[in-house]
């Protein structure tokens, strides 16, 4: 991933009990008479948005931070934090030793964390410290009111994404037309929309897809931005908005009912991802028996996230297994899941070449469908990519942050 880590010195602060009463906290009177339950329940807003909403407060808190945090006397280690909103000025959090996932020193396993907002910020607890959230950094406070950390706003971003079709790949949408799908719509800012299905059918290809998660802060589980890659209509890359999550069985990355991924890459909703997807198909005998499975190996926003996976059978909703090709198809789960920049080689007519594909400077130059958030504007200033190997260990390549598989 590319990623850049702000560091700041750390400094003093007030305690953690000046810092509360900071806050905007409701006193419920002892003698009944403003109980909570006498009060109707406030609905939360099933929000559901496509594009960058200005001025709102919760967006503006989502997010990954990072930074250092003291752990002794001048000693001093890396930690990730990923916050989401999830309706009714409620959070979630997860918080990472090491640094954010797909990152060098990333550690698996994390600390859940949960908090609600008051005014332009979050207090997030469940951990070990207090964690004081703002639009572009993060302070850590502990029991003694000491700071012990602070993490900074990063927006990461796919080292495949703007990715251009090598010659002779076969494009399948650049925003001009659908004519390559049966059933394919476009908005109106040229973007494809979810449940197109490819007219060409291809037995064993390599695939580079773009596409962006709507916001949906109040939808929870497989109601959170759902869509799919279904592989030859039967097997299905699961695109889901589970960021801030552990990696899911059925979540962002998986191959749906069959195999969870092996470190959750999702970004942000809004921001544009990539999956790029190496597939294999099952080989048949003349009497139709199946004589080997078929072999999936996808990466999320540029890590490896399934390992060359044998798969035993269909996953999920798909169609059965049989010998006849069946297309890909993008999956319509009724979320505003947006796709961009697709295009596939053909391994039976092109000799087998690098993949991932990575975007030239040029073509990775941002546009707007890449702006970041208004809160995250004030630090933001795109830089063209370098090439892999002069990359710091923060900004490592695909093969550098590769997590280990699990059994597959």
């Amino acid at each position: 991933m590319s990623a850049r880590i702000l560091r700041s010195p750390l400094t003093s602060v007030p305690t953690v009990f000046a810092l509360l009463a900071s806050m905007s906290i409701t006193v419920v009177a002892a003698n009944g008479q403003d109980h909570a339950e006498d009060k109707p329940a406030e609905p939360v807003k099933n929000v559901v948005l496509t594009s960058i909403p200005e001025n709102d407060p919760e967006y503006a808190l989502l997010g990954e931070f990072v930074g250092p945090i003291s752990v002794g006397e001048n000693k001093f280690e890396p930690l990730g934090l990923q916050i989401r909103p999830i309706g009714g000025d409620n959070y979630e959090a997860l918080q990472y030793r090491g640094g954010l996932p797909g990152q060098k020193t990333f550690k698996p396993g994390a600390i859940q964390l949960i908090g609600r907002r008051s005014g332009d910020f979050v207090v997030m607890s469940g951990g070990p410290w207090a964690i004081f959230v703002e639009d572009d950094h993060c302070l850590l406070i502990d029991c003694e009111g000491e700071q012990v950390g602070r993490l900074e706003r990063i927006t990461r971003e796919s080292p495949t994404l703007g990715a251009q079709p090598p010659k002779d790949a076969i494009v399948l949408f650049d925003g001009t037309n659908t004519d390559q799908f049966s059933s394919g719509e476009m908005t109106a800012d040229g973007l494809l929309m979810a449940g197109a299905d490819l007219k060409p059918m291809f037995q064993d290809f390599n695939m580079h897809v773009e596409f962006r998660l709507p916001y949906m802060p109040a939808a929870t589980g497989q109601a959170r931005g759902n869509s799919g890659l279904y592989l030859q209509s039967r097997y299905e890359l699961q695109i889901l908005d589970s960021f801030a999550e552990e990696p899911t069985f059925n979540g962002a990355g998986s191959l749906y009912r069959t195999r969870a991924p092996d470190v959750n890459m999702c970004l942000p909703p809004l921001q544009w991802q990539t999956y790029d997807v190496e597939f294999t198909a099952p080989r048949w005998a003349a009497d139709g028996s199946k004589v080997r499975n078929a072999r999936v190996t996808a990466w999320l926003n540029g890590v490896k996230v399934q390992n060359n996976f044998d798969l035993p059978n269909k996953t999920g909703a798909g169609q059965e297994e049989a010998p006849t090709l069946l297309p890909i198809r993008f999956q319509n789960h009724k979320d505003p899941v947006r796709f961009r920049n697709i295009w596939l080689i053909d391994r039976g007519l092109m000799p087998v070449a690098k993949f991932p594909v990575y975007p030239t400077a040029e073509e990775a130059k941002p546009d707007e469908a890449k702006s970041a958030p208004k809160a995250e504007a004030k630090e933001r200033k795109p830089a063209a990519k370098k090439k892999a190997a002069d990359k710091d260990p923060a900004n490592e390549t695909p093969e550098a942050t590769e997590q280990q598989p699990q059994n597959s």
